[in-house]
Order: structure tokens, then C-alpha cells, then sequence
């Protein structure tokens, strides 16, 4: 490994005199000759930026007696909390590694540094090998939990440097091996092998771009080693990834035991193929499956291929267009009794009952359910339920989303004979370490529902590829051990914390924006509760002033309350849904989450359009809220230029700038549409049409008052293909039965799903259809983003596909 590195956190600075300083001098000297680099760190802050920056080390020398201020020992990041317990003698303060000790009188602040050092390593890392350094002080006045963090003691005046040395690289270079997983282990060794390649691909490793000029330059910008490791199936060595053997099939079990699942299987086509094999696999032709509404596109794939007639269940929303969670009256037994008793494809159907049922959490938004009562409430009818968690790969890592995510429904939690098999899908490469396209299936099988292996193994290999690329499994690989003990925790607990510290200090930027009078008072939001309650004292807070400790970890802060205006969304009870805190919505000035509309308002269309400008992407954008995710790359620098940015828009806002400066692509795309306005001016008739059209409020209404089902999704698709639909204009639309899915971003949620009815011309679906169309046309360079829709090159009208009439 390229990074090797090893942390020497002792009192001593390099250049001090004395012979214990001389002979840590030797140590040091000797562990770089056995080919590592030495961080050297003279203080336990010096030592915790040594920690929070090397991801690569592997191994560690810790001094007891290391000088530090105390504020790593009681920084808030885990642990128990300080407390005298009148002994006169220094105690340990929580249980295990990561507590903190407590000098007499109880202050962690005395603690010496080599304690909040080793409690940082025991956060930070899993079985890094630390050695601890002792001056006279025996190792029985040591708390019990050092000898559980430490491999060993060293005097260093009592050995020799070498042999001291010796005994550190020795650790290291098991551990650098240690660390690896399974696949990614045994794909280095190959790769160090360097055998000549007889299989397919046909570039051998590299060698065929060698021969052309463009291959050349493909070679030079990825590099041999990832060409090297682009192997065939043939290699039996790596495990095959549909009989699950070898390296590749102790991986997938890896992951399982780290994701916690029965049974882990690795997909190479993302969540989308993960979404379409689970429904293959749980439902077949004509029986019913329970599909929420707010769902991704490739759901439906799964019900076109495998023929099962969906029943949908409708999420609220709020004023804003954000799609919340499915209420719980919508997963009580009798409601989707009423809803199968009612729907025109259930007469048809195999059985009255349906087979399975499929929702999403957490929500593009980042809404998440309590998982058991959500899947207690859904066992009643059905004996599978499938949690799509495309976008919440993480939430088993750390303590704030407990109990909401698919896999915590387990025998534990659910015991007894309803409990139903339950799937989760998971894009792993969204938000946590993976390639592109790289995602997982998690699989907890009940007796109800019996899931074995082979069977579901069929459905596995009529979706996956018999090509794989390796250097995606090693990325799932790889992902699955980087979440794998604490280190799993301190990833995900660093991105909260980013993405709390940026929440509050929105609030708090925008309060100083009203106040300071010389300006006018608005600027941009922040989706979250206003206040939040400290469950210790009873306290409630302004959510700014909240200390971030409470708000990383304690998940009652991010909990929906029942009838809070801030979220919106009508039917909740307490404790169904959570808002995710590294999923942040800017909101903007123009409506608010009970869908009141201002006479001013900034589109977030706009915003977007700005920011792109400043090289920030957002990840989605509505009528007036704009989504960011903080993944764990997230920085403080990262944020703060985001901060920036809108404070910058804000000012070209009040000043009128030109629209030309704030937008230039835009103007200078559309110039007669665009070259004389400026940005308050866009923003104005942008802002009209959106209320006089009424755009959100017809969207709503669109999403909640479904389209009449009249055929099957599979039915549509047979037609589809067999020349049985034609495209027909929107105006023209009425009363037609949709041959594809019509799915407009924002939101991103199907709006039209093959076999439903359009609908008379003024009925929800074709008024939204027709308002966005006009919006379009008035606003070019800021059309949405619709999939299914085809727009005419000559007349610009939208175009929808249609069965024929029989």
C-alpha cells in the first residue's frame, strides 16, 4: 500500500535533547528503514489532526503522559460525560475505548493526552495496532479499557530501537493486510502476479490501447492498474458473482454481516436492476403488488417484466411540492383493502391479496419511516415488503437513523409468524465509497415468504451480467469495509456534523440579514424545524441555538411532529417519519410548506441556473426549494462557498443586476427573450406564472388524485413494441390510455404510469400537463426535465405515447 504511514504521539520533540528523546529519535529512524513514513505529533491536538487527516495509517506509538488541553477527551463525540465520584483518584468516564478518563475530582478536562489520543484511534479506526508508551507509571494504574485498545507496552529505554522498531512494522504490515477485504485482497494478489491474459477482454490488460493513438491516450489518462484489473470470468481465483463462490462470495457475505442482512448480493447495474429483480422475484404474472406512488421508474420496469398489476398508495405532500412519506392511515390493513376492493385491475388479478409491496426510504427529500411499525402495518397484507433505499445505504452506520432502515426488521424486532420477508435495494455508490452503478440487495427471508438462495440466484442472473467489472465489486468491497466497526460511524458522524453546522448557521445568517437594516430583509431557507426539544431537560430550543451535539445525535430532533407547519404534510403520528439531516432543502422566498403563496417570489429554477454558474450542482431542484446532499466528502470549504454564493445572489438580487451578469449563458442562449431583463425582473414573471397558473397546487393535486388504471404496465409495453401506440399531442390528449410512464423533474415522480387514463381535458392530469408546457414555452432554458414526453422540434408541443384505439 502507497499509504504507510505510522503516528508517533509523544512529549518529545524531534530535535530535544536527552536520551529518551535520542532513543525515540532511533525508533524513528529504524520504523522509516522498514520502509514507513512517521507522522510525528508532540501534543494530543497535534496528534488528533495527524487522525482526522491519515486515513492511510497502520499503526500507532501513543505516550500516556502526551500534553493536550483536555478538549479531545470531552469534545462532545461520543463517549459518557464527566462526573466526580470523590475517590481522589483518577476514573475512567463511560465503558470501552472510547471512554475518557477522569482525573480526581472527576474533570475529563485533566485527562492526560494520551487518553483522548487512544479514544480518537478507537472512533477513528478498527484494530489499529497502538502501542502505548510508558515512562514510569506501571500499566496496573491504567484503566481497564487500555489494555482493550493496546497491543502492547513499550519502555523505550529498556530495548533496543531496532527490536522496539521491529515489533511496530511488524504490526503495521499485518494490519495494511488485515485491513483489506476479501475480493479487493485477492484482486492484489492477482494483479501482483502479473500473468499474461488469454480471456476476454480483448485489450489483455491494457496492451491493445497500447497500439493506437486515441488507445494510448485512454491507457495514460486511467492507468494500467485499472485496466490490468478489468478481467474475465474465467479467473477462478476471484469467485464467480453468480455461483458466489471464492473471493467474490466471501465479500457478499462480508457485506451481509456488515450491513446486516441474511443475505448480501452485489449488482453492477445500480439500484434500478436491484429494484427490477426484486420484483421479478416476489411477484409474478396478474397477482397484485402494493407500489408507493412516489417511486422510482425502475419499480415499474419490475411490474412490466414480470406482468403483476400494481395497486399504488398515495404519499401526502406539501405546500412546497415535496413529496412526503405514505401516512400511516394509507398502510392500515383496511385501507388497502378498500384500495384492492376498489381498483378496476383487481378483478383480474390471481389472487385477491396482493404479494408485494415496495415503497421508498428514505425519500429523495430524505424522509425516512420507523421501520418495524411500517413493516408491521404492511405484513397485515402482504407477506414481502421491499425498502428501495437507493439513497440511504448508510443509515445502519450510525446511531441517529436507528430502527430506520429496511434491514433493523428482524426476528428481534418482529417476532412471531406475520412477520414478512423484507428487501432493501441499495445504491451503493450514491452516498457511500463505490464506482458508479454499484449497489447491493439485502435480503432478510421469513418463514412466511422463504427466499432460498437458488431460486433467487434465477432472478440475479436474468438481470446481471455475465461481464463483470471488477473493479466494481472491489468497490463494494471496499465500501463495505470502510463502514465496517467505527470507522463506519466516524465517516457518517463527520457528514452530519457538516451538514448541521451549515443548517444553523443558515438560520442564523438569515436572522442577521433581517436585522441589520441596511439591506432588505430576506433570504433563502432552510427545510427543518424551526425548534427542537432536548428530551434530558424538557427543554425547547430555537434550532439555531441547539447545541450540535443534541441535534448529531439525538434523532427525536429530526422527528416530522404531527401538524408542525414546517413540514406540511397532513395525516402523521408521532414518530412514523425522520428528515434526514445530510439531505438539506434550500427553500426559497415565494410559498411555504402549507402552500401560501407570496407576491414576490424567487423560483429555485433561477437559483439553480446561478449556482451552476459558480460550479456548484445541486442534486434536485423544484418551484421554490433546491436540494444538496452532504455526503462524506463534505468540507467546511465546501459549504462555505455555498454560503457564498447565495449571500452573492442575494446582493445581485436587491441590486437589479442585469441578467446578462447573473446569466449570461442564458442570455446570451434566448437574447431576445432575455437580453433587456434583469434578474428581479426574471424572477418576478417567473414567479406570476408559477401563481397564476398555479403550478404546484395543480401538481399536487395531480399526484393526489390518481389517474383511472384501464390496463396492466406488461399489456402497455406489449404494445409499446409491437407498434400499438402513437404519439399524441397533449392538447389532444383527453381521455387516452397512456402507453409509457410520464415522469417530470421536478419532482421527479411518476405523474402518468402506463395503462392510466388520461383523463378529461380539464381533469388534474392534463391541466398540470398543459400549465407545465406553457411554463416551458414561455421560459426557455428553464424547461423541466421530463421523461416520456417528446417535444416537437416545430410546433415545441408536448407529446405523449398513446395505445392506439382498438
Amino acid at each position: 500500500m502507497a499509504d504507510s504511514r505510522i503516528l508517533v504521539a509523544v512529549p518529545q520533540h524531534p530535535r530535544a535533547e536527552g536520551a529518551g528523546a535520542e532513543q525515540l529519535r532511533a525508533i524513528r529512524d529504524a520504523v522509516e528503514a522498514g520502509g514507513f513514513e512517521v507522522r510525528w505529533a508532540v501534543t494530543a491536538e497535534d496528534a488528533e489532526a495527524v487522525l482526522r487527516t491519515e486515513a492511510g495509517l497502520a499503526a500507532a506509538l501513543v505516550a500516556w503522559d502526551l500534553p493536550g488541553d483536555g478538549r479531545a477527551a470531552g469534545d462532545g463525540s461520543g463517549g459518557g460525560r464527566a462526573g466526580g465520584d470523590g475517590s481522589g483518584s483518577a476514573r475512567v468516564v463511560g465503558d470501552g475505548p472510547g471512554a475518557a478518563l477522569a482525573a480526581p475530582g472527576g474533570r475529563v478536562e485533566d485527562a492526560p493526552g494520551g487518553a483522548a489520543v487512544l479514544r480518537r484511534i478507537g472512533r477513528r479506526f478498527r484494530d489499529l495496532p497502538v502501542f502505548l508508551v510508558m515512562a514510569d507509571e506501571g500499566v496496573r494504574e491504567l484503566p481497564l479499557w487500555v489494555s482493550e485498545t493496546v497491543v502492547g507496552y513499550v519502555w523505550p529505554l529498556e530495548d533496543t530501537p531496532g527490536f522496539i522498531a521491529g515489533r511496530i512494522t511488524t504490526a503495521a504490515r499485518a494490519y495494511r493486510e488485515d485491513v483489506l477485504p476479501p475480493f479487493f485482497r485477492a484482486l492484489r494478489r492477482f494483479d501482483d502476479a502479473h500473468e499474461y491474459s488469454w480471456h476476454t477482454p480483448a485489450h489483455s490488460g491494457g496492451v491493445a490501447f497500447l497500439k493506437s493513438a486515441a488507445g494510448r491516450a485512454f491507457h495514460d489518462y486511467f492507468g494500467e492498474r485499472l485496466l490490468r484489473s478489468d478481467l474475465s470470468i474465467s479467473v477462478e481465483e476471484l469467485g464467480s458473482l453468480f455461483e458466489h463462490t471464492g473471493p467474490i462470495g466471501a465479500a457478499e457475505r462480508n457485506a451481509a454481516r456488515v450491513f446486516g442482512s441474511d443475505l448480501t448480493y452485489f449488482v453492477l447495474h445500480g439500484d434500478s436492476t436491484c429494484n427490477r429483480l426484486v420484483g421479478h422475484f416476489s411477484v409474478t404474472r396478474d397477482e397484485l403488488a402494493l407500489v408507493d406512488r412516489n417511486c422510482h421508474k425502475s419499480v415499474l420496469h419490475g411490474l412490466v417484466v414480470s406482468g403483476a398489476r400494481p395497486v399504488y398508495l398515495v404519499p401526502t405532500r406539501n405546500g412546497y411540492g415535496l413529496a412526503g412519506p405514505l401516512p400511516p392511515a394509507e398502510l392500515a390493513a383496511d385501507s388497502i383493502a378498500a384500495r384492492i376492493a376498489a381498483h378496476p385491475l383487481a378483478a383480474g388479478a390471481a389472487s385477491p391479496d396482493a404479494q408485494y409491496a415496495v415503497f421508498t426510504n428514505s425519500t429523495y427529500d430524505g424522509l425516512s419511516y420507523d421501520a418495524v411499525p411500517t413493516a408491521r402495518a404492511l405484513a397485515a397484507s402482504t407477506p414481502r415488503v421491499h425498502f428501495d433505499e437507493a439513497w440511504f445505504a448508510y443509515a445502519r452506520f450510525h446511531p441517529l437513523y436507528a430502527g430506520r432502515y429496511g434491514m433493523s426488521v428482524d426476528a428481534e424486532a418482529f417476532p412471531g409468524p406475520d412477520r414478512p420477508t423484507v428487501f432493501a435495494t441499495q445504491s451503493t455508490h450514491k452516498l457511500l465509497a463505490a464506482l458508479s452503478q454499484s449497489a447491493m440487495v439485502h435480503v432478510r427471508p421469513a418463514p412466511r415468504a422463504p427466499v432460498e438462495p437458488d431460486r433467487f440466484n434465477e432472478a440475479l442472473m436474468m438481470h446481471g451480467t455475465t461481464s463483470p467489472l471488477y473493479p466494481m465489486i472491489a468497490s463494494l468491497d471496499v465500501a463495505t469495509a470502510m463502514m465496517d466497526g467505527p470507522q463506519g460511524e466516524w465517516l457518517l458522524d463527520e457528514a452530519v456534523t457538516e451538514a448541521v453546522r451549515f443548517r444553523q448557521e443558515m438560520v442564523r445568517l438569515r436572522r442577521r440579514v433581517e436585522s441589520a437594516g441596511d439591506r432588505p430583509p430576506w433570504f433563502f431557507g432552510v427545510w427543518q424545524p424551526e425548534e427542537v426539544t432536548d428530551p434530558a431537560t424538557g427543554e425547547r430550543l430555537p434550532f439555531d441555538q441547539a447545541p450540535p451535539e443534541l441535534l448529531r445525535t439525538e434523532q427525536s430532533c429530526w422527528l416530522l411532529e404531527p401538524g408542525a407547519a414546517w413540514h406540511g404534510f397532513p395525516g402523521l403520528t408521532e414518530g412514523h417519519c425522520m428528515l434526514d439531516p445530510v439531505k438539506v432543502t434550500l427553500t426559497c422566498p415565494g410559498i411555504t410548506a402549507t402552500g401560501e403563496m407570496a407576491e414576490e417570489g424567487i423560483p429555485a429554477r433561477i437559483l439553480t441556473a446561478y449556482l451552476a454558474t459558480r460550479n456548484i450542482v445541486v442534486e434536485k431542484t423544484d418551484s421554490y426549494t433546491t436540494l444538496i446532499l452532504f455526503s462524506m466528502g463534505i468540507t467546511k470549504g465546501k459549504w462555505g462557498t455555498l454560503l457564498d454564493a447565495l449571500m452573492d445572489f442575494k446582493a445581485l438580487y436587491d441590486s437589479d443586476a442585469p441578467l446578462g451578469r447573473v446569466l449570461p449563458a442564458a442570455v446570451a442562449a434566448h437574447p431576445r427573450r432575455y437580453a433587456d431583463l434583469t434578474l428581479r425582473e426574471l424572477c418576478r414573471q417567473m414567479h406570476d406564472q408559477l401563481r397564476s397558473a398555479r403550478l404546484v397546487e395543480l401538481l399536487d393535486t395531480a399526484f393526489q388524485r390518481l389517474p383511472e388504471p384501464v390496463h396492466p404496465p406488461q399489456h402497455c409495453y406489449q404494445r409499446l413494441v409491437r407498434g400499438g401506440t402513437e404519439r399524441v399531442r397533449v392538447a389532444d390528449a383527453a381521455h387516452r390510455v397512456a402507453a409509457a410512464m410520464v415522469t417530470v423533474t421536478p419532482p421527479g415522480i411518476p405523474v402518468l404510469m402506463p395503462g392510466e387514463s388520461t383523463g378529461a381535458p380539464d381533469g388534474p392530469l392534463l391541466r398540470y400537463l398543459t400549465a407545465l408546457e406553457t411554463f416551458d414555452r414561455r421560459f426557455p432554458g428553464f424547461r423541466s426535465e421530463t421523461h416520456g414526453v417528446t417535444i416537437d422540434e416545430d410546433s415545441g408541443d408536448y407529446e405523449i405515447e398513446c395505445l392506439r384505439p382498438e
